[in-house]
C-alpha cells in the first residue's frame, strides 16, 4: 500500500517552474511521461496531488521538488482494512484507533505528528472518521459497520446517537484566554456539574489565583484551570491532551491523583503525555503511535503500561513485527558518587549570589564547574531557577556576588521561545555557526539529530512550537562557548525527541569539553542528562535557595524527598519509575533514605 502526501504549505507551483513548463514533480515523473496520471496539478487549490494507485513509488518527484513538499511512503497492504481517517486528498493518514476501557486510564505515546491528537479528537466526537475517503465521507452506519467485532463498534454507535458524554482538555491551554473571558472562579463554577470544585481548588492548588482573570494567568495556572474545568464536568469519557505541560514535578503528581480518582468512579480516561514517567505512573494501558510524522500514523495494539513503555524505548513491537527505531534507548545506572568531578579539569566557579525581584528573594550558593560536566537544575516552579540561569548568562545583574567570569563565552537558550530573526532556519544557523556550518561534523552533530536539514528553507515565523524548540537548542549549540545554559529544553517536544535531543546535548558537551546548566521538569530527561544537580527549595513566588552542584544521587535524593516521591529502576531498560505512594517499596525506600534508587531489582 502506498501513501503520497504533499504538504500544502510547502507546495508552491508558481515558484518551482516557469509558466511555460510543467512543475518538476510532474515533468520528471516516469509514469506521467509514459502517459498515465500518477501526479497532477489540482487547479482548484493550485497544489500538486499524487494518484496513489497509479504511483510506482520511484521517489523521483520527492528528489525533484525544490521545496521538499512531497513524501512517498510504502506501508503494509494489511493496513488497508485499518484505514480510519485522512485529512483531504494527499493529506495525513491515520490507521487504527485506541481502545476505550471503562474505569481505566489509557496513555498514548509517540512522536509529534503521528496522530495522537487526531485520534483523541475522533474518539471525542470532534472529528468524524472518513475511513480514508475525504472526498466522500461515510455515514455513521458505515462507520459503525467498519468497526464491527471491536469495542469501538458500540462506542461509535453511542456517539452517533448522543448516548455518551465526552469532554476534552485541549493541547494548547495558552489559547484559552482567546476563547473564554472572565475570572477563574466564575468559569469553574459554571462547569461544576459534579460538585467537586472545592476539592479541586485544594488538590490542584487553585486558591492562589482563584480570583484572577484568565488573561493574566501563567501557562501552569492555565493548565491547572483547564484540567479542573474538565474534571468538574459530568461525563463518561475524559480526554486530556498533554496535561503535564508547564507544570513542575509536584504539580504533575497532584494531577495524576485527581485523574486516578476519575478512573475509580468507572470513568474512562485517555491521555496524550510526553513525560514518560508521568505516563507510566498514571496509565493502566498504553498505545504506541508510530509511522512517519505528518505523513501517516499507526496506533499499535494495546499493552500494559510497563511493557508498552519498554517496547517504546526498545523501538520494536514483537506482536506486530515492526521496528520503528534503529536502536533502543537505555539509561545509565551508575550515577557519580560524591567527588566524582574532583579529578577533572575545572573550567570556572561562581560565587554566592543574591537577587531581590519585587517581593521575591533568591539566594544562590557558590559552585564549581568542570569540563564535560552537565549540571541539572531541579525544583518546584517559582523558586528562581530561570532567574539563576539569567544571572549566569549575564541577563540579570546580582545584587550581591559575582556571576561567571566575564572572559568566558556563554550561550543561553531562554525559557520562552522568542527568536527575533527575520529570515530562514539556515540563515540563522549559518550566522551562529559561521564557517562550521558547512562541515560534516556540524551536520552530523547538529543538523541530523535535530532534523533541521528539511527545515532549512523555512522561515522562522512559520515554525511550530516543537520545531522552534529544536531550532533554539541547535542555535545555542552552534555558538562557540565555554558554558551552555538551557532553560526547559524539553518543552513542546515529544518523548522520543526529548530523549534524542538530550543524548545529543550530552554527547556534544562531552566531546567539546565544555559545561552546561539545564533547567528541566522532566525527571526522565534529568536522569538521562545530568552528571550533578543543583536543587532549589524555598517558598514559591516568595523565596528560593539553591544548593551548590552536588553528585547526582545525593541531589536526586534531596529533590525527591522534597516532593515526597521515590523511584525504582526498570530491570530491562534502566529507566526510573515512580513508586506508588505508600506502597511497600515506597515505604521501604523512604525508611532507608533511598529516594533515588539505582539498583535494577524491582518489585513490579
Amino acid at each position: 500500500m502506498r501513501v503520497g502526501v504533499i504538504e500544502p504549505d510547502r507546495c508552491r507551483p508558481e515558484k518551482c517552474a516557469p509558466p511555460t513548463q510543467k512543475v518538476p514533480c510532474i515533468r520528471f515523473c516516469p509514469v506521467v511521461r509514459s502517459g498515465a496520471e500518477a501526479i497532477i496539478l489540482d487547479e482548484d487549490i493550485n497544489k500538486a496531488r499524487i494518484i496513489e494507485n497509479v504511483c510506482t513509488g520511484c521517489g523521483i518527484c520527492v528528489k525533484k521538488c525544490p521545496f521538499h513538499a512531497i513524501t512517498i511512503a510504502n506501508i503494509a497492504e494489511e493496513l488497508k482494512s485499518d484505514f480510519v481517517h485522512r485529512f483531504d486528498l494527499g493529506g495525513f493518514v491515520l490507521f487504527r484507533l485506541p481502545i476505550v476501557k471503562a474505569g481505566k486510564i489509557i496513555g498514548l505515546i509517540g512522536p509529534n505528528g503521528s496522530g495522537k491528537t487526531t485520534a483523541i479528537k475522533i474518539l471525542a466526537g470532534e472529528i468524524k472518521p472518513n475511513l480514508g475517503h475525504p472526498e466522500e465521507p461515510p455515514e455513521w452506519n458505515e462507520i459503525i459497520r467498519n468497526f464491527r467485532g471491536s469495542e469501538l463498534q458500540n462506542y461509535f454507535k453511542d456517539i452517533s446517537e448522543n448516548q455518551v458524554k465526552l469532554v476534552h482538555k485541549p493541547q494548547y491551554v495558552t489559547k484559552i484566554p482567546e476563547i473564554t473571558k472572565g475570572v477563574v472562579s466564575e468559569l469553574l463554577e459554571k462547569v461544576n456539574e459534579r460538585g467537586v470544585i472545592n476539592e479541586l481548588k485544594e488538590s490542584l492548588n487553585l486558591k492562589e489565583f482563584w480570583n484572577r482573570n484568565l488573561n493574566i494567568l501563567s501557562g501552569g495556572e492555565l493548565q491547572r484551570t483547564a484540567i479542573a474545568a474538565v474534571i468538574a464536568r459530568d461525563a463518561d469519557v475524559y480526554f486530556f491532551d498533554e496535561p503535564s505541560s508547564y507544570l513542575d514535578v509536584k504539580e504533575r503528581l497532584e494531577v495524576t491523583k485527581v485523574l486516578h480518582q476519575l478512573a475509580t468512579l468507572g470513568k474512562t480516561v485517555i491521555i496524550v503525555e510526553h513525560d514518560l514517567i508521568i505516563c507510566d505512573y498514571l496509565s493502566d494501558y498504553v498505545h504506541i503511535l508510530y509511522g512517519q510524522p505528518a505523513v501517516y500514523g499507526i496506533v499499535s495494539h494495546i499493552h500494559g503500561v510497563r511493557e508498552g513503555i519498554n517496547l517504546y524505548l526498545d523501538g520494536f513491537l514483537p506482536d506486530e513485527n515492526i521496528r520503528f527505531r534503529t536502536e533502543p534507548i537505555r539509561f545509565h545506572l551508575n550515577p557519580l558518587g560524591s567527588g566524582g568531578w574532583e579529578s577533572t579539569e575545572v573550567i570556572t566557579s561562581y560565587n554566592k549570589m543574591e537577587k531581590q525581584l519585587g517581593d521575591f528573594y533568591l539566594k544562590i550558593n557558590e559552585g564549581v564547574i568542570h569540563k564535560g560536566e552537565i549540571i541539572g537544575i531541579v525544583g518546584k516552579n517559582g523558586l528562581g531557577k530561570s532567574t539563576f540561569i539569567k544571572l549566569l548568562g549575564g541577563e540579570l545583574p546580582p545584587d550581591v556576588g559575582e556571576p561567571l567570569e566575564k572572559e568566558l563565552k556563554i550561550a543561553l537558550k531562554p525559557q520562552y521561545l522568542n527568536i527575533e530573526f527575520d529570515g530562514t532556519v539556515e540563515m540563522l544557523l549559518r550566522e551562529s555557526a559561521g564557517k562550521n556550518f558547512d562541515t560534516a561534523i556540524y551536520k552530523s552533530q547538529i543538523l541530523k539529530p535535530f532534523n533541521l536539514s528539511e527545515l532549512e528553507e523555512r522561515y522562522i515565523t512559520e515554525l511550530s512550537g516543537g520545531e522552534l524548540q529544536k531550532l533554539a537548542i541547535a542555535n545555542t549549540l552552534s555558538k562557540e562557548a565555554d558554558v551552555y545554559l538551557f532553560d526547559e529544553p524539553s518543552a513542546y517536544l515529544d518523548s522520543y525527541a526529548r530523549l534524542t535531543i538530550t543524548k545529543t546535548i550530552k554527547r556534544f558537551i562531552e566531546n567539546k569539553k565544555a559545561a552546561a546548566f539545564i533547567v528541566e521538569h522532566d525527571i526522565l530527561a534529568v536522569d538521562f542528562l545530568s552528571d550533578s544537580l543543583i536543587v532549589f527549595s524555598g517558598e514559591s513566588g516568595k523565596k528560593g535557595f539553591s544548593t551548590p552542584p552536588i553528585d547526582l544521587k545525593s541531589g536526586m535524593n534531596l529533590f525527591l524527598k522534597n516532593v515526597n516521591i521515590t523511584f525504582r529502576r526498570d530491570p530491562r531498560t534502566g529507566r526510573p519509575r515512580v513508586n506508588k505512594l505508600n506502597s511497600e517499596l515506597d515505604r521501604k525506600q523512604k525508611k532507608t533514605g533511598d529516594y533515588y534508587y539505582i539498583s535494577l531489582k524491582s518489585n513490579d
